[in-house]
């Protein structure tokens, strides 16, 4: 059993929007965000959902949301539920505001073409996969509501008006602090933040954080330990991270090109996704996941979420 698709009436006013992974439900200026068990990659969504996900991700971004608070401040409000977070209603920056420490995933498959600029950011001769960059770089894309998301430069960004040059500045300022904050607190546990995505609103006037912060479905993590010995061989870097979701489904002839067809996702995979991600929550918390209750699960989060509204 896991959560693929949800179908709540919390309020009669009630909006909402399905994302990829996530079921938002806006109630005047809130938004209620319900993490289901979808799982996305080459922006297609998979057809089968993966057990503990929604959860895993949730708390995981709560943990990073309550830990930044003081550096960005972000949206977040309350988790009534383990698969819900509340916060408030920003209009969303239609930007990610992706970030790379290390020549990895996207980056790394631009720069075996040949290519060496990446959204107007040149990165340097001479370097191998899970190579880390001088300075971490800042690799923009455009947020689409549907299809590939886009790379762009910053100078594309201000010329586009998407942000103007000082929100621009802050953007960066945030992108830069959040991640060195993930980096620091990832090495505490033995990994590696090798790249991540940041998303931003504007909420009353202010710029704030959006959306998830350093989870497995917005990052890369790389197992410290052993680390320099395998780039030094050219070993391929062990990672926790959504990644061996993509190279499955690469290996299986599928890359979200026009034609391709997606391949059939065995049980044993799937199991063995939730462990990873499993296994990423507790070592990046240092926490043990409770299990939320999966037998009545939907009829869990429309309770926790109406008592939620009932005692505020």
């Amino acid at each position: 059993m896991a959560l693929k698709e949800t179908n709540f009436n919390f309020s009669p006013e009630q909006e909402f929007y399905k994302g990829k992974v996530r079921d938002v439900y806006f109630i005047g200026k809130k938004i209620v965000v319900v993490a289901s068990d979808r799982i996305s990659a080459f922006d297609h969504i998979l057809p089968r959902a993966i057990p503990y996900k929604g959860q895993i991700l949730n708390q995981i971004a709560r943990h990073f949301l309550e830990a930044s608070a003081d550096i960005v401040p972000n949206w977040l409000e309350a988790n009534p539920d383990p698969n819900v977070s509340i916060g408030k209603r920003a209009e969303s920056i239609k930007l990610e505001m992706v970030i790379r420490g290390y020549l990895a995933g996207h980056a790394w498959r631009e720069y075996k073409e040949g290519k060496r600029i990446l959204c107007g950011v040149t990165m340097p001769e001479g370097m191998k996969e899970g190579d880390k960059f001088p300075v971490p770089i800042i690799t923009p894309a455009t947020k689409a509501e549907e299809g590939h998301d886009e790379d762009i430069s910053a100078e594309e960004i201000l010329k586009q008006g998407i942000v103007s040059e000082e929100q621009w500045n802050l953007l960066c300022k945030y992108t830069r602090n959040l991640f060195d904050l993930g980096t620091h607190m990832a090495k505490e546990h033995g990994l590696i933040l090798v790249d991540t995505k940041y998303e931003f609103g504007f909420y009353e006037g202010e710029i704030i954080l959006i959306d998830e912060i350093h989870t497995p479905d917005s990052s890369r993590y790389y197992i410290l330990d052993g680390y320099t010995e395998r780039q030094e061989v050219g070993e391929k870097q062990k990672q926790l991270s959504k990644e061996f979701v993509r190279e499955w489904l690469m290996a299986n002839g599928f890359q979200g090109k026009d034609g391709q067809i997606m391949p059939e996702m065995p049980d044993e995979f799937v199991d063995s996704i939730t462990e990873r991600y499993e296994d990423l929550y507790t070592r990046i918390t240092g926490l043990k996941l409770e299990r939320g209750d999966y037998d009545a699960i939907e009829g869990r989060i429309e309770d926790n979420v109406n008592s939620y509204f009932e005692e505020g």
